[in-house]
């Protein structure tokens, strides 16, 4: 593979100029850059320039008109630039609540970085990060601007999804639950403020998703049974707007009655980690939902649990609920249905509609009128699916109390048929790209206690059998068209406008595919296997094509450009 520019350490050569001076052309250049800032019309356009947001746009669909690239010449691809994550701290560009010889709550700070979010990338700047930290690099070259670290007070280290970004300021959550804003210009804070309490195993992983002059605020929690909610906040001071809870709060409130009592409610889960996506014809929200708490043993909250494990429409100017779709009702098995909800608008019946399409952990495949929440389709993602006994008038599974989880076991399954990580949908073929897996597990009871507390069970999340890949789904039946295997089950991808799909193997292979049929067109290996969703833009009229492996970027570009 032949790397044509390696720019880690060391700033751009400028033919004709002395060091000093070709150092300085640089500085110029990227503060100018920096400078700049986002403008709010492009998150409303598809991404060409620009990546202003975790999908590229508000839609979900991970899908790019840029066709520089495609299926004539993408066997050309070469790497540009890497850039290795730099973890040494920066005292002139730190912050955080955490006082030295403070004690850590549920741990301490990350050594390593895994870029798990999708970079933005806004006037030839990317904006990256990780667990506690966020650095701002030069999308031509590589070359690092900036970095930000956060001094934590604990959390669970599960990862950070990215950045938001309004105007010249950037946001990030953290670990321990507070919500950062940075100076893009030079990664210095502008303000934290706690979204909630790590004491209470509250613990931040999604990006910001700015809509209108709204921050958009999600969290996670499980273990202590607390409860969840999105919340809006005011990108120049950081206070909140409005507040969603995710369990019905007073008596009167739709679904209130689907809790048995208001213990069960206050107490009851349904995290908001997944970056909701946005409809700005219909200036609507799309909020996917976590699981119940408590996990896994259901004796103390009867009912359905909404809105657990739902797909709900919200205003985003006050957190009013549109519509709610339950995609797992009665959640016993720890599948958080905060998959990416996807907007696509198309023919269905015969006529155009606006849908949101959502593949779920749970192994079901759903299509919904984004208008209404109304259910079109409603079929299984995975073969294995038999904690259902089949759908209702309303297209949603029905659970089978035979399936859940019981001191002496059941075999349960799928064991997760998918996750977080972002799927694709492209309007040249019209099919839904997701990673899945065909899984099986054996779900146990540990806490059989009339108030069970926590995690009370064991078994979820994965499991034995079946096998892992790529299915290609047509939206209008939920039929899978084909699938391509591999060593990876959930896992993000992007499609593009020249007849591309880029997605990896699970073995360290980056791969584009042929959306028709599955059929590899070019890879090439990794250090690491692949940890973020794909993007791609286009600098100097260059597309490039990013993908992160754990702590490092890769860039692509064709080698004659």
């Amino acid at each position: 593979m032949k790397i044509r520019h390696l720019l880690l350490f060391t700033g751009p050569h400028t033919q004709g100029a002395s060091l000093p001076v070709a150092c300085a052309l640089f500085l110029t250049t990227a503060t100018a850059l920096l400078a700049q800032g986002l403008d709010p019309a492009l998150l409303k356009k598809p991404a060409t320039d620009a990546w202003p947001t975790y999908h590229g746009d508000y839609s979900g669909k991970r899908y790019s008109v840029l066709d520089q690239i495609n299926q004539s010449n993408v066997n050309k691809l070469t790497l540009q630039w890497l850039y290795k994550a730099n973890m040494t701290p920066d005292p002139a560009r730190t912050g955080g609540e955490y006082k030295d010889g403070d004690p850590y709550f549920w741990g301490g700070p990350s050594a390593t970085a895994t870029i798990k979010g999708t970079p933005l990338m806004v006037n030839g700047v990317l904006y990256l990060s990780s667990v506690d930290n966020a650095w701002a690099v030069d999308a031509r070259s590589g070359r690092e601007l900036w970095h930000y670290t956060w001094k934590t007070t604990g959390g669970i280290h599960i990862g950070n999804r990215g950045l938001g970004m309004y105007g010249n300021w950037l946001f990030m959550e953290t670990p321990d639950c507070y919500v950062v804003s940075l100076d893009a210009t030079t990664g210095k804070e502008r303000w934290h403020r706690q979204i909630a309490d790590v004491k209470q195993q509250y613990f931040c992983t999604p990006e910001p998703i700015i809509v209108g002059n709204h921050v958009l605020i999600g969290m996670g929690g499980d273990s202590l049974d607390v409860q969840g909610w999105l919340e809006s906040r005011d990108p120049e001071t950081g206070d909140v707007q409005w507040k969603w809870y995710t369990t019905p709060q007073n008596p009167g409130d739709p679904g209130y009655d689907s809790w048995p009592d208001d213990y069960a409610r206050k107490h009851g889960g349904g995290m908001t980690w997944q970056p909701p996506t946005y409809d700005p014809e219909l200036n609507l929200i799309y909020v996917a939902t976590g699981n119940p708490n408590p996990v896994g043993a259901t004796q103390s909250r009867k009912g359905d649990n909404l809105f657990t494990c739902s797909l709900v429409a919200l205003n985003p100017d006050t957190g009013k609920m549109a519509w709610y779709f339950q995609t797992s009702p009665h959640d016993s098995h720890d599948w958080d249905s905060t998959q990416v909800p996807v907007l696509v608008d198309g023919e269905f019946g015969g006529q155009q509609r606006k849908l949101v399409i959502q593949a779920t952990r749970s192994g079901y495949f759903f299509v919904l009128d984004r208008v209404t929440g109304k259910n079109l389709v409603t079929k299984p993602l995975v073969e294995y699916v038999n904690w259902s006994l089949g759908v209702d008038a309303k297209g949603q599974p029905i659970p089978n109390a035979k399936k859940e989880p019981s001191v002496d076991g059941v075999l349960v399954g799928p064991g997760s048929a998918t996750n977080w990580p972002p799927p694709s949908f492209s309007p040249q073929t019209g099919l839904f790209y997701v990673g899945t897996s065909e899984s099986y597990a054996m779900s146990y009871l540990t806490d059989t206690d009339e108030r069970p507390e926590g995690y009370g069970f064991t078994g979820g999340g994965g499991g034995g059998g079946g096998h892992s890949g790529i299915r290609a789904i047509d939206y209008k039946t939920g039929r899978m068209k084909w699938m391509h295997d591999t060593q990876i089950g959930a896992q993000g991808l992007l499609t593009t406008a020249g007849h591309l799909l880029f997605g990896n193997d699970g073995a360290g292979n980056f791969i584009a595919f042929d959306p028709a049929n599955g059929k590899i067109l070019w890879h090439t290996a990794l250090l690491s296997n692949a940890t973020n969703g794909p993007e791609t833009w286009m600098v100097d009229g260059k597309q490039f094509i990013l993908i992160a492996g754990g702590d490092t970027l890769y860039a692509f570009t064709l080698s004659d450009q």
